[in-house]
């Protein structure tokens, strides 16, 4: 089972209003190509990084230990996440304007002891604050083949499917909809994991029958280092892949249970209704159908998106 660590600053920045003319914009298109890092981003050559996709404006960046197949695959994971429907144009725009104003990327390495080697303080002393990682030995491109998971045990998974959607919502979702979606107590979001949790817990709960949690709880997260905020990214990660059907494959619901026990989609909208009517609120334009990375845009246009300046 996939672990995912944001190893970066994790801030959470409430969306702001502004006025127009305080906002640059960027163009972006639905075009994918591994290229050279270029020199701008040259501190992650410093880093140890030796390739590089964009994709519709957020970074994505791999060592030589990661294979090309799996860097690319990454890359069309993160462009269904973000244009789910392929049309060639970002579906939430304002939740992408969130992600390119933090300059959010992705980082490879082909293992997670490579992970372990690198200097991160580097790319944050350089201004890029906003990460996530994600092993090539985690990322299985053959996961989803033609619409149909291909996974010998409950045990298999495509890691990508996890960590690229870690930073969408904690950097973009919840920038964007800080009420709703707000890695805080008090936001709605919140309030579905607060009852998936059977109640409030700022750390994790020691004395419950569920891994510490109580008996009604049907997500028990358990690593400590993960505060309130992460469980809310961890959470809302569980209950997308499992709406879009991911996490239902033989021996996935037994590999799972000791963490999550809403694996299918209709666990997920017949017990946690609230995050089911989030998920699926079409106000948000979350994806309605899981990313296989084999992204083919039926269009190539040019799409702008505002930059929209925040504090930390």
């Amino acid at each position: 089972m996939a672990v995912g660590v944001m190893f970066v600053l994790l801030t959470l920045i409430s969306h702001q209003i502004v006025d127009d003319s305080m906002i640059g914009k960027i163009e972006v298109t639905p075009k994918i190509e591994i290229v050279d890092i270029p020199n701008k981003l040259s501190v992650f050559i410093q880093l140890g990084c030796e390739r590089y996709v964009n994709v519709f404006g957020i970074h994505i960046f791999a060592t030589s230990k990661t294979p090309e197949r799996k860097l690319s695959h990454a890359a069309g994971v993160l462009a269904q996440y973000i244009d789910n429907n392929e049309d060639g144009i970002p579906d939430n725009q304002l939740v992408l304007s969130h992600l390119v104003s933090r300059d959010v990327f992705i980082i490879m390495p082909g293992t997670e002891s490579e992970m372990d080697e690198l200097d991160l303080d580097i790319v944050q002393d350089a201004g890029f604050h906003y990460g996530q990682d994600l092993y090539g030995e985690e990322t299985n491109p053959d996961f989803i083949i033609d619409g149909e998971i291909n996974a010998p045990d409950g045990d298999y998974y495509d890691g990508a499917l996890e960590e690229i959607l870690h930073p969408i919502t904690h950097h973009g979702y919840a920038n964007a909809y800080p009420n709703v979606f707000g890695l805080r107590r008090g936001s709605l979001l919140s309030k579905c994991l607060d009852t998936a949790r059977g109640g409030y817990f700022e750390h994790v709960p020691q004395d419950g029958p569920k891994s510490g949690y109580p008996e009604e709880a049907w997500f028990h997260y358990t690593d400590e280092t993960c505060d309130y905020g992460c469980m809310m990214t961890e959470y809302i990660y569980w209950a997308l892949t499992s709406i879009l059907e991911t996490q239902d494959f033989p021996g996935r619901y037994e590999a799972l249970k000791v963490e999550w026990e809403l694996n299918t989609k209709e666990k997920v909208r017949t017990v946690d209704t609230s995050i089911y009517e989030l998920m699926t609120n079409p106000k948000y334009m979350f994806p309605t159908k899981a990313p296989d990375g084999n992204y083919k845009p039926s269009a190539n246009p040019v799409t702008s998106i505002p930059i929209i300046p925040f504090k930390d």
